[in-house]
């Protein structure tokens, strides 16, 4: 058995430490605050700012746990390449973790060392330098945090006027204490696929069927698999996630974006862990959902293959308003739909947008994905947050 310190306790530490403890492991939950949906199900928990260096160090000591999993990006990553010479075993690695966690290092790694295709790209520091970096992209542009998830800081600038706004809005949503932001050219794509792609300790990669999303504001409202995508394509894809995946190391699975538009395929970002928008293979549409192939990567144990099951789509559930005791009404209705279900995260607390559950829906390999997706969204909209 396993001692497993999950740094970040949202819905996807929630689901990987279920799956960790369906084959006996014990989870360590960490996060900046009680109650949050991992430390429902895990077997302790700490409450610390993740980004104290003396804390993370004091609990990796405390618990002297067998593997250390990052689940957020708020994190002094740095302190994991100390761990590692400690003997830690942080999962992917300790290169992977601080690459990922900040744009910047991931995107340089991509474009400039590798020899990636990405959309052009520069950084600012201030509104005055993005004024300059948007000058030499052009408009339209996506202006991100170089730290941030879930598109919290992420704007598009059409305007001129829009500039000033974005970089409020980018410090807004920045996680850590990085102001910098990554200035992207506008990539006019067909369609963006998430590549879960798994490493094993054998060396041997694997990927997941493709998942297509629909994002608003910067994060996910659907996804579903399979995305239907040209086989060459998906072939692109699959070279360039195993590209970047080894050069960062270590075993897990892996959240790898693309865009893929009329003249090929540009990597877009990438995740050392579960990612949001594989939360449809929940719906068993997979051998094996992405936490349970994560958990299964990290602790060595092989994995031969994975095979899709079923079709299937997600889509989430959001808060609309604020409240310190949020409810669910409509759940009844899902319940009584066929080829469904539903996850409700167990957030304390909700804000506008913020992401309270999931339904997922599901059939045969011979269905219309399009159909389960518009299901998804459908039953997912019965569900209100009552606040």
């Amino acid at each position: 058995m396993a001692t497993i310190l999950l740094l970040g306790s949202g819905e996807l530490g929630k689901e990987f430490t279920i799956a960790a403890q369906r084959i006996g492991q014990t989870i360590i939950a960490v996060d900046s605050y009680e109650k949050a949906p991992a430390m429902q199900v895990a077997d302790s928990f700490e409450v610390i700012n993740m980004l104290d260096g003396d804390a993370l160090d004091a609990i990796v000591e405390k618990h002297k746990p067998d593997y250390i999993v990052p689940e957020i990006e708020a994190i002094r990553t740095e302190r994991f390449y100390e761990y590692e010479k400690q003997g830690y075993t942080v999962v992917p690695s300790a290169k992977a973790a601080n690459y990922t966690m900040n744009r910047k290092a991931i995107r340089d790694l991509a474009a400039k060392e590798l020899g990636i295709k990405t959309a052009d790209y520069r950084y600012a520091t201030s509104a005055e330098s993005l004024q300059k970096a948007v000058s030499e992209i052009g408009m339209p542009c996506v202006v991100k945090p170089l730290m941030s998830s879930s598109g919290k800081g992420q704007s598009t600038i059409k305007t001129e006027a829009d500039i000033e706004k974005a970089w409020q809005y980018s410090q807004e949503g920045s996680r850590g204490d990085v102001a910098e932001v990554i200035v992207e050219a506008f990539v006019n794509f067909n369609y963006e696929i998430t590549l879960l792609t798994v490493t094993q300790r054998n060396g041997e990669t694997l990927f997941c069927p493709p998942i297509g999303h629909r994002q608003e504001r910067g994060d996910y409202m659907e996804s579903w698999q399979p995305a239907s995508m040209e086989d060459i394509h998906l072939k692109t894809a699959q070279e360039m996630a195993a590209k970047v995946t080894k050069s960062l190391t270590g075993a897990g699975i892996w959240g790898v974006e693309f865009f893929v538009a009329d003249d090929g395929v540009y990597f877009s970002e990438l995740s050392p862990r579960p990612h949001d928008t594989g939360m449809v293979t929940l719906a068993n549409t997979q051998n094996f959902n992405e936490f349970e192939l994560h958990l299964r990567a990290i602790l060595g144990l092989p994995i031969p293959e994975i095979t899709q099951e079923k079709i299937g789509a997600s889509a989430v559930i959001l808060a609309s308003g604020d409240s310190k005791d949020p409810t669910f009404e409509g759940l009844e209705i899902v319940s009584a739909t066929s080829k469904c279900d539903f996850r409700l995260f167990g957030k304390p607390t909700a804000r506008p947008y913020r992401r309270m559950g999931v339904v997922v829906t599901y059939d045969s390999v011979d269905s219309l994905v399009s159909e389960v997706t518009k299901k998804a969204r459908k039953l997912a909209d019965k569900i209100e947050v009552k606040l």
